[in-house]
């Protein structure tokens, strides 16, 4: 089983750091340091995993992050969605991009936030108690398009890590209350 690449144990981090289009994903950086805020606070000793989809994209996409993490399990191209569920259902917290996990992670009711730039969460948010948005909602966008027409995507490089921490939490309270 593809969860059986976790380690036994230890809380999991999912991070979600692919799209279908540029666009709509926040930096890798910004992913690597909240993984750092989260394993040196309330998760301590989390393991990230790393999922993204099996095609050559995903990999370039990913692989900014998975150098970032190199203690992370990284299942980019290695699993189908029913193995991603599986990963997904063992995650302490998922944080992820506007993407189809983002949904299977609401699914689950895992705690998470999903971060949406250039994409509309009015439109497709996750449907869960235990999810937050965080978008910056800027006078550009929603735009839509597979490239910022502004050349500056301020929609993602300017949400803070911190930020999205904060929402994190609150995800995790609204979780752990019946």
């Amino acid at each position: 089983r593809a969860d059986a690449l976790l380690p036994a144990g230890r809380p999991v981090i999912g991070l979600g750091p692919t799209a279908n289009w540029a666009p709509k994903m926040w930096p890798a950086e910004r992913f690597a340091e909240l993984f750092h805020r989260l394993a040196a606070g309330p998760l301590p000793g989390a393991v990230p995993l790393i999922l993204a989809g099996p095609g050559p994209a995903e990999r370039e996409m990913a692989a900014p992050l998975a150098a970032l993490l190199p203690q992370a399990v990284d299942t980019t191209g290695l699993l189908a969605l029913p193995e991603a569920a599986a990963c997904l259902s063992r995650c302490a917290v998922f944080v992820g991009n506007d993407s189809g996990l983002m949904h299977v992670a609401a699914a689950y009711g895992r705690p998470q936030v999903a971060v949406f730039g250039s994409s509309d969460p009015r439109h497709t948010p996750p449907h869960s108690p235990s999810a937050r948005i965080e978008w910056l909602g800027l006078e550009c966008s929603p735009c839509f398009e597979r490239t910022c027409p502004l050349g500056h995507l301020r929609c993602l490089n300017d949400l803070p890590p911190a930020r999205v921490f904060t929402a994190l939490q609150q995800a995790m309270r609204a979780h752990a209350t019946p």
